[in-house]
Order: C-alpha cells, then structure tokens, then sequence
C-alpha cells in the first residue's frame, strides 16, 4: 500500500466516525431543546430531531467523499500527516460550521415560540412621578 491510499483510508477511518459521534451527540443532546421550541411536542421534536441527523449524516459523509481526493501524489509519512491534517482540519470546521447554523436555526425558533407563550406586554398601573 503507498502513502496516498494509505492516506485515504485514514482519512476515512478518521473522518467518517467522527461524523457519526457528533451527529450521534447532536441528537442526543438537542432532543431537550427541539421539545422546548415545539411547545413539549414530542413526538414532533423526535420527528425533526431524526430527519436533522438524517440530513447532517448525508451532508457531511457527502463532503467528506468530495474531500477525500488528495492533489498530488503524497511520498513520505511526513506527507501522510500533513495531507490528513489539512483535510481533517476542514473536516472539523465543515461540522462545527454546520453545529452552529443549526444553533442558530433553532435558537430563533425558540425565542419565537417564547414569545407566542408570553401573551402581550401588560399595560403600566399607573404613573411614576420623580421625587424632587
């Protein structure tokens, strides 16, 4: 086996669990707050909660098939390491990127859903005058 397959299958020894522990983590621990922003829903929020890991596991295995072809040819372990970082270290922005759009995604739908339960602002009882 040459370095540049040997590169390949780390990366995908590498990239392709790492994957599936942060999809596997994103669904365990974002089940609370999907039931939150679909006013206890549950079955709602597991329902959305699936199909967000279906769809994180096809976007990011699919970037990481796309990402897997390596430039040149790779000679050295020296060039191994180098290849496999690079390509690891876009790995892991690519699914921190996608963490934080879907925090961003759900965290407005959330603010929103506290806003429809905290009915309208309730009027002032009266009046504060300064003291002088």
């Amino acid at each position: 086996m040459n370095a540049t397959t040997m590169t390949y299958a780390l990366y995908l020894a590498l990239a392709v669990p790492l994957t599936i522990w942060v999809a596997r983590t994103l669904h365990r621990n974002g089940r609370i707050f999907l039931i939150d922003c679909f006013h206890g829903r549950e079955a709602l929020a597991d329902s959305v909660n699936q199909l967000l890991v279906v769809g994180f596991y096809l976007m990011n295995i699919g970037f990481v098939s796309l990402y897997l072809k390596v430039a040149g040819e790779v000679s050295e372990v020296r060039g191994v390491f180098e290849v496999l970082s690079g390509k690891m270290g876009v790995v892991l922005l690519v699914l921190g990127a996608m963490h934080f759009f879907n925090l961003f995604i759900f965290t407005r739908l959330r603010r929103r859903a506290e806003l429809e339960r905290s009915g309208p602002p309730v009027p002032p009882a009266g009046v504060v005058t300064p003291v002088r």
